[in-house]
């Protein structure tokens, strides 16, 4: 890899961190609002997951808006729908494996402290997720390579010629 496709690379990542951040900082505020409050787990048996299931699509959102404008912003795509539907699909399966970790320590390990439910979530789910997250946002939903599929609209025959005759025309 050439001194400036790494730089590049460096570049990316740092940006994806900055968004990141901004994002972990929603969902943990978030999570730890809902966690101790109307999601609180003597109130609903749940609550930890459901807290961090609102607390994660707020900070999706969050990262989407970040990454399609400034981590990957030269190689958005113009169908915006459908880059935030695969964008949301790889946000799913990353908020599944932070789940997965919330869900292991609180329900099968016994942590059940807020201490241990955020580290459990926020620190190792959110750490795997990143990854995860980051090189499927790099290499599907954001790749540079890859075009729109959707084919441009024929162009009538009529409409392809030059008009003759214009203003200015000699």
């Amino acid at each position: 890899m050439s001194r400036s496709r790494l730089l590049a690379f460096a570049g990316q990542v740092g940006k994806f961190g900055a968004v990141g951040l901004v994002g972990f900082v929603v969902d943990v505020t978030v999570f730890n609002l809902l966690r101790g409050t109307v999601f609180a787990p003597d109130l609903v048996h749940a609550g930890p997951l459901y807290a961090k299931i609102v607390s994660t699509v707020l900070a999706i959102l969050t990262n989407w808006i970040g990454n399609r404008y400034w981590t990957f912003g030269t190689s958005r795509r113009p169908r915006a729908l459908r880059e935030g539907l695969e964008f949301f699909a790889v946000s799913l399966v990353g908020m599944g494996i932070g789940l997965l970790c919330l869900w292991l320590s609180h329900y099968v390990l016994g942590y059940t402290s807020v201490l241990a439910d955020n580290i459990s979530s926020n620190v190792i789910g959110l750490g795997l997720g990143a990854v995860f997250r980051f090189t499927l946002y790099r290499f599907w939903v954001f790749a540079p390579g890859r075009a729109d599929t959707t084919p441009a609209a024929p162009v009538p025959d009529r409409l392809a010629a030059r008009p003759r005759g214009l203003v200015g025309e000699r």
